[in-house]
């Protein structure tokens, strides 16, 4: 038990903070952040909620959101340039991970029109069905079309450089 203890100190010194634990969440707002760069990689964190004040997206809501979100990007004209697109835990938002050379007014007009497709989504989602799905009963279109529509009119539409740069904190 020593032992194992010991071993367990042993790494986690040498682990190094995770960038994304750096950002004070008690100051961020709703907003779309680039969280890391490896070369013409880009990790966007997309943030439809305030950390921490008691609204969170429903598992349902996020679980189509990740159905609608990834079929808009796989199907947009950045299509070649999508890796990765999936609800974060906290249920604050999404992350899209991008490759190629995007500044951020293109990734905010992206997601303008990404979010206006899935607010205007009025069709069976993608791939909500039990061959394809691992909790295909686990949906709410509705809410998520209100979400999505509440995120364009008052994040996307008027994005700000405050919505865009993360706030850090020391340590």
């Amino acid at each position: 038990k020593a032992i194992r203890r010991q071993r367990q100190m042993c790494i986690r010194d040498r682990m190094e903070r995770i960038a994304s634990f750096c950002v004070d969440h008690t100051k961020l707002d709703r907003g779309m952040y680039l969280s890391r760069q490896d070369g013409d990689v880009l990790t966007w964190d997309i943030r439809m909620k305030k950390p921490n004040h008691g609204d969170y997206l429903s598992t349902g809501s996020a679980h189509t959101l990740e159905h609608l979100f990834a079929t808009y990007a796989r199907n947009s004209q950045y299509k070649d340039g999508v890796i990765y697109v999936g609800p974060m835990g906290c249920r604050t938002g999404m992350y899209v991970i991008f490759k190629g050379d995007l500044e951020s007014a293109d990734v905010a007009e992206i997601m303008k029109d990404c979010y206006q497709y899935m607010a205007d989504f009025d069709e069976e989602i993608p791939a909500a069905k039990p061959e394809m799905c691992g909790n295909y009963l686990d949906h709410n279109l509705g809410i998520t079309r209100i979400e999505c529509q509440k995120f364009v009119d008052e994040v996307l539409s008027c994005i700000k450089e405050e919505n865009m740069v993360y706030p850090r904190q020391n340590g």
